[in-house]
């Protein structure tokens, strides 16, 4: 059922802003039929389209999960508590897993080009994980003022020949802030990156009303320190929404091995005009690769490959109990595969144990 047909019905649509625990804070459609019907009787009603609701549970019986970015039917609405239930929820146009946000139109990404410096293995990785989502990837590069014009066309080069065109901004002295603004208007947007790059600082200039916690980049690790602690979603002034979420330096790459060549825009250039000669080619040493070559990113491709393979191959190793091999990790973030130690071969018996097979013991004897 479509929020037109929820809506003509008469019932109260809203979007769910943020959750905590068994609650939800859902921002009601300011131009609801409800809503609209009350101010025109001038009966009480909500100064702002605000209610912090609970979950029905005819929806935790049927396992129906409730998330940010949901659009909601709210029933039993307390205008004087400010409270609610959640009695629907619409089906969702898009859903990501890590953000947990649903219906999300874009994604946002914010990078630094200095203070911490721009690495491109980890702004790859990045790329990759927004790529696999199947959104719209919007590349913003923060701290612009601090490198001079001829860097920044350095950097714009570069990542053109990657395939984006990234926006260059600098939220200290508002520089093409505003440009930013407009790709955002009247869609849901996840903000993303890694820490201390100025995600908060971004949201703060683009709703003052956020007022999101900043932290400063760490002198001897050349990081930010992580600020955001959860998902919300803060209305935009132009119409749309954007959501900030918990900072992470290094993303899962939890995709197919097979996929993994698709989220590079300068590798589905190649394919898109060439086919390689194995249809399961992966595009490392296979003969007649239509990929293989002297792209920058080649590199990363085969790095990202060989971890995505390694998850598919743990996923494999957990999937079937009678493997002999397991993941052990090591230290600076490598991992190889042991043998596993035979179940309960190396085990100490227990004194309960070995009282109950003397026990038995004595009894044949008998």
């Amino acid at each position: 059922m479509t929020g037109e047909n929820f809506a003509a019905t008469g019932q109260l649509l809203g979007t769910v802003v943020a959750v905590q625990a068994n609650f939800y804070r859902v921002q009601l459609d300011e131009e609801d039929g409800e809503i609209r019907e009350m101010r025109e009787q001038n009966l009480p009603h909500p100064s702002y389209p605000l209610l912090l609701c609970t979950r029905r549970t005819r929806l935790k019986k049927i396992g129906q999960q409730v998330m940010v970015g949901d659009r909601v039917v709210v029933e039993e609405p307390d205008w004087a508590g400010g409270r609610g239930a959640i009695g629907d929820v619409l089906p969702r146009q898009s859903e990501l897993d890590r953000p947990a946000i649903a219906n999300v139109n874009q994604i946002l990404l914010v990078f630094a080009v200095a203070d911490p410096p721009l690495e491109p293995y980890q702004l790859s990785r990045f790329l990759i994980k927004a790529e696999s989502t199947g959104l719209d990837v919007l590349l913003c590069l923060n701290k612009s003022d601090l490198i001079s014009p001829q860097e920044q066309q350095q950097v714009s080069d570069r990542l053109l020949g990657w395939g984006y065109e990234p926006i260059f901004i600098s939220v200290k002295d508002g520089i093409n802030t505003d440009q930013a603004s407009r790709y955002l208007s009247n869609k849901i947007t996840v903000i993303a990156g890694p820490s201390g790059v100025g995600k908060s600082s971004l949201i703060n200039i683009l709703i003052e009303s956020a007022k999101l916690r900043v932290g400063e980049v760490s002198g001897k690790l050349a990081r930010g320190r992580h600020t955001t602690r959860h998902i919300e979603l803060f209305e935009l002034p132009n119409g749309g929404m954007l959501a900030d979420t918990p900072g992470f330096n290094q993303p899962d790459m939890d995709c197919i091995p097979e996929e993994l060549i698709h989220y590079f825009p300068e590798a589905r250039k190649r394919l898109a005009v060439a086919s390689c000669r194995f249809s399961d080619c992966l595009h490392r040493d296979e003969p007649e690769c239509a990929v293989r070559g002297d792209w920058e990113r080649y590199e990363h491709y085969l790095e990202f490959l060989s971890d995505a393979i390694a998850r598919q191959t743990q996923l494999h190793q957990q999937a079937d109990p009678e493997s002999t091999m397991k993941l052990k990790s090591k230290g600076k973030g490598q991992s190889q595969y042991e043998p596993k130690l035979e179940s309960k071969k190396y085990r100490r018996i227990s004194r309960k144990t070995q009282l109950q097979d003397l026990q038995e013991l004595y009894r044949d004897e008998e």
